[in-house]
């Protein structure tokens, strides 16, 4: 709840085994998660979908009704989503947990499933439990696969984008590049049609992008699932460390904090 007291809008929760701390989309664990936030904070709670590899959309998704929050991450396209190359970094002893260097060199051939099949069926579920898609966007391709459901009346506006950059597999994270994607989805949805927010993976893209983004009018995600400093060599001691100096470059640039602004500005 530090993150919300920082200034955060919306939380992203990811879920763990608390016997392996193996990722999990079991709804006791986020159930647990979600009540003691919402005891403590009115922070919008937004789960994830992602899942793993030998899981269904339907398994990924379970916590969706059991729950019922108010945002749910929905990637929009298949890549070979990457973390292979950090284990170069550390020796055996430098990992916590036995299955943790598996995991990340598998990866190489993870092929991160999200067929339109599989898309279909999440905005169903989503759409089924009132809760509102985050659509997770991983390359430029990802926007057409919108406008194609859109098209299809599989997808209706308003929709909330999140540019997720700097990912192996997918788009690179720098200026550029987002602005290719803000301009693609501009002429693709029109300016007034979704809502966006950017991920830079990594330091500094992570700070880097957020302020992009908040100087180009839309919204930064950060915590320590991208990135871990704070500055650099300097590691953060909680996701509070992030958002606190993210609320500070907003500040510094004029720019309202989200929880200040008229709901129908920050509606997604």
């Amino acid at each position: 709840m530090r993150a919300a007291n920082a200034g955060a809008a919306s939380v992203h929760i990811h879920g763990r085994d608390p016997k392996t701390a193996k990722p999990t989309t079991e709804p006791a664990v986020y159930r647990e998660i979600a009540a003691g936030i919402k005891a403590r904070s009115n922070v919008i709670i937004c789960v994830t979908t992602g899942g793993t590899a030998d899981m269904t959309p339907a398994q990924r998704a379970q916590v969706v009704p059991a729950l019922k929050p108010e945002l749910a991450t929905f990637n929009m396209g298949s890549i070979n989503f990457s973390i292979h190359p950090i284990t170069d970094r550390y020796k055996d002893e430098d990992y916590k947990y036995p299955w943790e260097k598996e995991f990340a060199v598998a990866t190489k051939d993870f092929i991160f499933r999200n067929t339109f099949g599989d898309i279909e069926k999440l905005v169903q579920i989503m759409q089924e439990n009132n809760t509102k898609s985050e659509f997770e966007v991983y390359d430029v391709g990802h926007l057409y696969n919108i406008n194609f459901l859109v098209r299809r009346k599989v997808i209706k506006f308003p929709i909330w984008l999140q540019f997720v950059t700097g990912i192996l597999g997918g788009i690179g994270a720098n200026i550029e590049e987002v602005v290719h994607m803000k301009q693609t989805a501009d002429r693709l949805f029109g300016p007034e049609s979704y809502v966006w927010s950017v991920i830079g993976a990594g330091y500094p893209a992570e700070f880097n992008l957020a302020t992009l983004a908040i100087m180009m009018g839309g919204h930064a995600r950060v915590g320590m699932e991208d990135n871990i400093f704070v500055e650099r060599g300097v590691l953060c001691k909680t996701n509070a460390d992030l958002v606190e100096k993210v609320v500070r470059i907003a500040k510094e640039l004029g720019r309202e904090s989200p929880r200040r602004m008229k709901p129908e500005r920050y509606s997604v």
